[in-house]
């Protein structure tokens, strides 16, 4: 029996063990220091309010219960012995024939702006949403109550990073705030957006299309959108610029920047400035061939040699990649280099609205992108909640033995 090991149970991971598990002679554990799946592309619809945790967290044990040959193990992996082929777990080791690495990316709250990881939020981790969420339907009640938030002097939520997940938290929130107008009224219009970004344009590297309608839509919310403003420092409730300008805030997320996660700092291989993985053509690290690394945790590049962005995507086409390079190895045969590309994006833009491009040639807007966007969500969820049923039957069958 094989052994595959993946480490992280993020949109790669998952990926990569239903790749695999459908093969015999593969026996997979699979290990993540959370015992969730956290589904990092509806977090702006969970901060605003619009979905619940349970449509954006699923229980990892039970969803490894749904396989025949997968076993999920709940532990932080602080390293890997890459010559011995194994990690520590518990003071015991689990050995393996191969490894994928794929631990995704965190917040990286940039250190040359002073107070800003102590004064905001970030959306990659459930703990941080969940805590913004909080205190957004609080802000939200205070203004039905028809009492003023005594905090602060001003109501502006500041959203740094104009990228994707920066663009789709600042909708969903405008949209939720306009929403409530009906019942709060013209309160509601005390409550402002401000979308941040450095760039001057939002969702840079992306089409014309795509940042043209985008901005229309979050113009028509009253999103209030500071392009080429460079943040300097950060303190409760005031941002600075470097130009002089400051924004009062009650509360502030910031998406501008991912960095890779802890574990990649204690593997001995090559690393970019955001200490993400150097990986070689079929996604192999430090030249081993039973290494290999997937999605945010790895400087991932396209066959034209174009880095590809982070997204969740990528992250499962490294990983549907990876799936067939290890059967390949074991079958002794070598994989053909690892080449991606973007087949498009979808941008969820308040309610039941989207922009969305594919394979550059198909564009579309409004509520047939927003079908389209919910569709391939809806389809990913619907196949984590199946896998799901069958394990919590599988459980309630071995307890009744």
């Amino acid at each position: 029996m094989v052994k595959v090991l993946v480490i992280g149970g993020g949109y790669g991971g998952l990926r990569t063990v239903e790749s695999l598990s459908n093969h015999k002679n593969i026996e997979i554990t699979l290990v993540d220091q959370n015992a969730y799946h956290y589904l990092q592309t509806e977090a702006y619809g969970y901060i605003a309010g619009k979905f619940d945790v349970h449509e954006i967290a699923i229980n990892l044990s039970n969803w490894a219960l749904g396989f025949e040959r997968v076993t999920f193990l709940q532990t932080t992996v602080t390293s890997v012995d890459f010559e011995n082929r194994c990690i520590d777990f518990n003071d015991t080791k689990i050995f393996f024939d191969y490894v994928v690495i794929g631990v995704g990316a965190k917040t990286n709250f940039f250190s040359f702006i002073e107070g800003l990881r102590e004064n905001s939020y970030g959306v990659k981790s459930l703990y941080r949403a969940f805590n913004f969420r909080k205190d957004f339907e609080n802000l939200i009640y205070k203004k039905l109550e028809n009492k003023e938030n005594e905090s602060f002097d001003t109501l502006n939520i500041a959203i740094g990073g104009a990228g994707l997940s920066g663009v789709e938290v600042a909708a969903e929130m405008a949209y939720v705030i306009k929403n409530y107008a009906k019942t709060i009224g013209n309160r509601a219009k005390d409550i402002k957006i401000y979308l941040i970004d450095a760039s001057d344009t939002i969702l840079p590297g992306t089409s014309k299309y795509i940042i043209q309608n985008t901005t229309k839509r979050l113009q028509d919310l009253g999103v209030k959108i500071l392009t080429n403003a460079f943040i300097s420092k950060v303190e409760p409730n005031l941002i600075h610029f470097k130009n002089g300008e400051m924004l009062q805030y009650a509360f502030m997320i910031f998406t501008g920047g991912i960095k890779a996660s802890a574990l990649n700092e204690a593997l001995s291989c090559e690393k970019n400035r955001l200490n993400q993985l150097i990986v070689d053509k079929t996604l192999n690290i430090a030249g081993y061939k039973n290494v290999f690394a997937i999605g945010d945790c790895i400087e991932m590049r396209d066959a034209k040699g174009d880095i590809l962005p982070p997204t969740a995507q990528s992250a499962e086409r490294s990983a549907e990649y990876v799936a067939k390079a290890i059967k390949a190895r074991i079958d002794k045969q070598e994989p053909k280099p690892f080449s991606a590309s973007s087949m498009g994006m979808f941008v969820a833009l308040g309610g039941k609205y989207a922009v969305g491009e594919i394979f550059k040639f198909i564009k579309v807007r409004g509520y047939s992108a927003f079908l389209l966007k919910k569709g391939i969500t809806y389809g990913y969820y619907l196949g984590l909640r199946l896998r799901i049923n069958t394990g919590f039957k599988n459980r309630v069958n071995k307890a009744d033995m």
